[in-house]
Parts: C-alpha cells; sequence; structure tokens
C-alpha cells in the first residue's frame, strides 16, 4: 500500500472494516475475549455488568478448540493481509481519478479501529469513505463496526464523512461472484475431461454466515438482503443448476437460521446429489469459516455422505471486479457528497 499522502486537506480517505483474525495462536484466546465483549453481539440485562467477566470466561472455554481449527489452517488467520491486498489494490484504483490513501480498521484484532483512526488523524483527509466489507448489513457486522468507530473516533475527524452501509446489489461486486462461480463450474468441467460433461448437474449451494432468528426479528435485514443477493446472483448466472442458501457457523443457544449447512449437505445427499459447488457468499475473503468451516469440516461431511465431487468457490479476496466493485462504491460516495 502507498504511503504517500497529500497533508493539505485534498486527500480522500477510505477505511476498510472487518472482522479480524488471531495473528497467531496465541492471539486466538484474547481475539475471542474481543469479541464477546462486544456490546453488538452479547447483550442482556445488566450486561455491562456482567459481559467482561463472561467474554474472559467464554474466551477461556472455546480457546482449544478454536486454537486446533486455526492450527489446521496454517496457524493463523489470513484475514489481515488479504484485507491489506484488497486496500492496497483499491488505493490502487481510486489513485487513477484522485488522490486517495486507505486504511484498514478490524474490529477485534490488529489493527484494531483506534489504530485506524490514529491513521486517519495523521493524514488530515477532506472527505472519509467509511466502507465496511460485509456486503449485505447486520447490526452484528457493519453495524458493530461502525459503532466501535463511532465510540474510538473524535468528532469532526474529517469535514465530510459518507458511509456505505451494504453493497449486497451493486452490479460490479455482483459479477464478481458470477465470475468466481464460472471458475469453479469450469474446474468441474475440466474434472470431468470432456466439454460433453456440463455441470448442470452441480448443485450450487449458497452459504451465508447465520444468525439468531431472534436478531432477524428485531428488524435487522441481513437475511433479505442475503436472499436478495442470492437471486441477483443466480439471475445474472444463468445457469441451468439447482441453487439453495443455506446458513452456517452457529455458535450461540436458541434459533438460529435455517438450514444449516451440514442440514442442506444432508438433503442434498438424501435426493441423490453427487456434485456440490459450496458459495460462501457472505464472506468477501477466505477464513476460518471457509478455510475450515467449509474445506475441511463440510468436505469431511459431504464425503461421509457419498457426495462425490464437493469443491467451494474461491473467495472474492482481491480480484480486479471485486476492486473495482469497492471503488465504485467509494466513488460514487465522493462524488454524492459533492453534491
Amino acid at each position: 500500500m502507498s504511503h504517500e499522502s497529500s497533508q493539505n486537506g485534498d486527500a480522500v480517505g477510505v477505511v476498510l472494516f472487518q472482522l479480524g483474525g488471531p495473528d497467531s495462536l496465541e492471539a486466538v484466546e484474547p481475539f475471542l475475549y474481543n469479541l464477546f465483549c462486544d456490546p453488538d453481539i452479547i447483550d442482556f440485562p445488566f450486561a455491562r455488568l456482567a459481559r467482561e467477566p463472561l467474554a474472559r470466561l467464554v474466551a477461556s472455554k472455546r480457546a482449544r478448540r478454536v486454537r486446533a481449527h486455526y492450527e489446521q489452517i496454517g496457524g493463523k488467520s489470513p484475514l489481515r493481509e488479504l484485507t491489506e491486498q484488497q486496500a492496497a489494490a483499491l488505493e490502487r484504483e481510486l489513485r487513477k481519478s484522485l488522490d486517495a490513501r486507505v486504511l484498514v480498521a478490524m474490529r477485534y484484532w490488529h489493527p484494531l479501529t483506534e489504530e485506524a483512526v490514529r491513521g486517519v488523524q495523521a493524514h488530515g483527509f477532506r472527505q472519509l469513505v467509511l466502507l465496511p466489507l460485509y456486503p449485505q448489513y447486520s447490526s452484528t457486522t457493519t453495524g458493530s463496526s461502525l459503532n466501535e468507530w463511532r465510540r474510538k473516533a473524535p468528532p469532526r475527524l474529517a469535514p465530510q464523512v459518507r458511509v456505505v452501509n451494504d453493497f449486497h446489489q451493486n452490479p460490479l461486486y455482483l459479477e464478481a461472484v458470477v465470475e468466481r462461480i464460472n471458475q469453479a463450474l469450469e474446474g468441474f468441467r475440466r474434472t470431468n475431461g470432456s466439454a460433453a460433461h456440463a455441470p448442470a448437474d452441480v448443485h450450487l449451494l449458497f452459504s451465508a454466515h447465520g444468525l439468531p432468528v431472534s436478531v432477524i426479528e428485531g428488524g435487522d435485514p441481513y437475511q433479505q438482503q442475503v436472499e436478495a443477493t442470492v437471486r441477483l446472483v443466480a439471475e445474472r448466472g444463468r445457469w441451468a443448476n439447482p441453487h439453495r442458501l443455506c446458513w452456517q457457523s452457529r455458535s450461540g443457544p436458541g434459533r438460529w437460521l435455517r438450514p444449516s449447512l451440514d442440514e442442506a449437505l444432508n438433503d442434498l445427499a438424501a435426493r441423490g446429489a453427487e456434485r456440490v459447488l459450496v458459495v460462501p457468499i457472505s464472506f468477501v475473503s477466505e477464513h476460518v469459516e471457509t478455510l475450515h468451516e467449509i474445506h475441511i469440516e463440510a468436505r469431511a461431511l459431504a464425503e461421509r455422505l457419498g457426495i462425490r465431487q464437493f469443491a467451494v468457490m474461491a473467495a472474492l479476496n482481491d480480484s480486479p471486479k471485486f476492486i473495482a466493485a469497492l471503488a465504485d462504491l467509494v466513488l460514487a460516495e465522493v462524488n454524492g457528497s459533492s453534491r
């Protein structure tokens, strides 16, 4: 990422928000502690008094199991490096038309929000665009990141501040997803060794991070936006393949969105499906939920169920189409703020 910056107040700052992930096995427990200390995740009567000790207890209990997951994907989360690659690529794209600097703010691990705030303070931007990297809005992701920003950022950090709340139906984003799905389907074609074996029997299983039903019933638009993204991607892709949506990463009690990823795979197997492509539709970067939960756990389940071919769509990461989508979002805000 370029470290050049305008000090005359003419530059545009962009802050990319992401979940963050532990950068070592030793960081797993403090990462979990930060996660379970989030008031947008853990909220109940008298939570202000109980949240920290409860977070410490839950993090301690879950750390061993979660640490084992990170051991299986290389000993750390790749999310920081991937997000910094996205930031660097976005900055290069934006600099074709304006003086821009892109920073990263992670919610639960470094670089934390306060680190990004200090970076913004050091640059004196005339405009600031806050861009959470969650395509669909939820109070537990985008809302949490923006709330933390408001807690940490001083008033009047920049003369103009614009916020991208979601981009679940941005045309360039949708095109980036369609491109990744087509690349994955081509992999099925190559595996069969003949163009005659069109991959129309490959079941497209869109998988999104789950939420408690209570959050949705409280007015969170996440489920509706995920469903809209799936519909729009399917319309653009024009595949003959059957497709469905499921939910993953359940981590607490109560009713969660269904069907789960495991339930969907069991149902597909019971219906005789032999080829499945999982499309992580709410994630834009590889991290533990794609690399472990889907690539390792779901793949093992699929094999046990007799699904012969199981593949996972590569995350968008810094694909040129996705970076173009992010640039489109930023430029729309920059131009809009001048109207």
